[in-house]
């Protein structure tokens, strides 16, 4: 006859000893137990274990909770009416799901045939009843902790997983957009090249001229849309590094505001730019610097109607020690619930089907990110629709730096013709940057592909090398490591021309021993600029 089992119940230091598990993590135990005053007499013991516990008062019963539910430990009595606690642990042994679910039986009788019978059909223990309290507890809690392990294990495969995964999808993501940018860039540059001729062009027709000047502007408006989605991408991914030095915001304002001079004459625009004479240091990246103010220059440009007036403000506030930008324009405005939303990537307001104001609504959110880079904060006002908007820089100023202040300018020689071989497998670039190059004076050869540039390096002995990335066959890398390894040739001054222009582009171009990085589609202007002022040594 089967006894009742209600043991001597742990006393409160017993109970203070043992270790509460986290509610958080509350797993499932199943006691299977034909007789009610046994199922109160294990839960009353187990209640202080916090986790959920699940009767069952036949074989039957026990069967539909283990299909129901996943439990840490199946506590089972042997003697029961009908299925007994053996026939009961075989059925739940052959199921995948609770193959391996530890089970530990309870009985009044524990001969070692009983015992024998009850390890071979899986169990983990055999407690006689009564059962002394402590010991269900200890024994039960270490396969409550076991279930926990298993259930954070697994959570934090499932989590690595997820994360390998998620940065897998986010390398290929930089690749796609590296490689679309590359794709976009390259048809621009022969454009580019082509709207610079037309502009030397002298002609009775002054609608050549005007085609170039309209080609030009069309192809640096679409040139600033892939760059302020690929620095949008790498802004959100942290990958934007800043190349900081000591610089001055005075004649970083001034210059910007006359390269975008000639837009806004083209818009009819009014710009005044208030910037005092004495310089303003900051430590920051200057081209990003630039990057920042023409940003809101353009979007008051874009949102300026004719006639309208833009206004930049410089000012050093030295109790602060803070310099403060202020870009102003007599625009469309806006109104008051958009503004918590204007630096927000993608956000735009309304500006109807056709969309006249343009643009992709990453520009101020380049703005905002590329600020707080710099330890510095940007904000906007405005008074409502139709009545302007005025952004507010603040970024750390410096005192003037010794070594800047007392810099002398470095005089480099004008009018040096080099030897250039330009490396570029589209025609159309090759040929078009070929005759401007001609056309300023230079000897130029160029190549189609890696093996004849080297080639015709050999022979010709460039002092530049303007080389693309992404050559047939060989790619620009090789290109240039094996010029390198030619004595006569290692002194060239090699500028990678490429629609490549990631971070990670410009390491692997600087490593394979590229001098500059310069992304297409290329502004000749800056071409030009650049080869003005390479060192005195390359022109021996």
């Amino acid at each position: 006859m089967k006894k009742t089992v209600v043991g001597k119940q742990p006393d409160h230091l017993i109970q203070h000893e043992i270790a509460m598990i986290d509610d958080a993590e509350q797993v499932n135990i199943l006691i299977v137990d034909d007789l009610q005053e046994n199922q109160l007499a294990y839960k009353t013991i187990l209640d202080d274990l916090g986790q959920n516990l699940i009767s069952a008062s036949s074989g039957e019963e026990a069967l539909k909770q283990v299909l129901k539910h996943e439990f840490a430990v199946i506590l089972l009595d042997v003697n029961m009416p009908g299925m007994n606690g053996f026939e009961l642990a075989t059925l739940i042994r052959s199921r995948k799901k609770s193959a391996h679910t530890p089970l530990i039986f309870l009985t009044a009788f524990t001969d070692e045939v009983r015992m024998a019978k009850g390890y071979a059909t899986g169990a983990v223990d055999y407690l006689a009843t009564p059962v002394v309290p402590e010991i269900l507890q200890a024994k039960v809690r270490v396969f409550i902790e076991l279930s926990q392990m298993r259930r954070r294990a697994a959570s934090q495969a499932e989590e690595r997983a997820r994360r390998t995964a998620a940065e897998e999808a986010d390398r290929r993501k930089d690749e796609f957009l590296g490689m679309l940018a590359h794709e976009l860039r390259n048809p621009l540059g022969p454009i580019l090249n082509a709207a610079h001729l037309l502009r030397m062009i002298e002609s009775k027709e002054a609608r050549l001229k005007e085609l170039g000047i309209i080609i030009d502007r069309q192809v640096k408006h679409m040139t600033r849309l892939i760059d302020d989605l690929l620095d949008s991408t790498r802004l959100a991914h942290g990958k934007i590094l800043l190349r900081k030095e000591y610089c001055d915001l005075s004649q970083i304002i001034r210059q910007t505001a006359e390269d975008y001079r000639s837009a806004f004459d083209e818009s009819n625009l009014r710009l005044e730019v208030h910037v005092p004479n004495t310089p303003i240091w900051v430590e920051g990246d200057p081209t990003r610097l630039v990057q920042v103010i023409g940003n809101l220059f353009n979007n008051a440009n874009k949102f300026t109607d004719p006639g309208g007036l833009i206004t930049i403000r410089l000012e050093h506030e030295k109790k602060d020690h803070a310099a403060v930008i202020s870009i102003s324009d007599s625009g469309i405005g806006i109104e008051p619930k958009m503004l918590p939303y204007i630096f927000d990537v993608f956000r735009q307001a309304d500006q109807g089907l056709d969309r006249s104001r343009g643009g992709l609504g990453l520009g101020l959110a380049l703005v905002k990110g590329l600020v707080e880079l710099h330890h510095g904060e940007v904000n906007v006002t405005s008074e409502g629709l139709g009545k302007g908007t005025k952004f507010t820089i603040r970024l750390p100023a410096e005192a003037t730096p010794p070594m800047v202040a007392s810099a002398d300018p470095v005089v480099i020689p004008e009018g040096t013709k080099y030897r250039i071989l330009l490396v570029e497998d589209n025609k159309l670039t090759a040929e078009s940057t070929r005759l401007l190059l001609d056309d300023d004076g230079y000897e130029v050869q160029t190549a189609s592909n890696g093996k004849t540039a080297l080639e015709i390096a050999q022979v010709f002995h460039p002092q530049v090398v303007l080389c693309d990335i992404g050559l047939p066959a060989m790619d620009g890398y090789e290109v240039i490591r094996s010029l390198r390894q030619v004595e006569e040739l290692s002194s060239a001054y090699v500028i990678a021309m490429t629609g490549y222009g990631r971070e990670e582009d410009q390491r692997k171009a600087r490593e394979a021993g590229f001098d500059l990085h310069m992304t297409k589609p290329i502004d000749y202007n800056n071409l030009r600029q650049t080869l003005a002022s390479l060192p005195p040594q390359i022109s021996t």
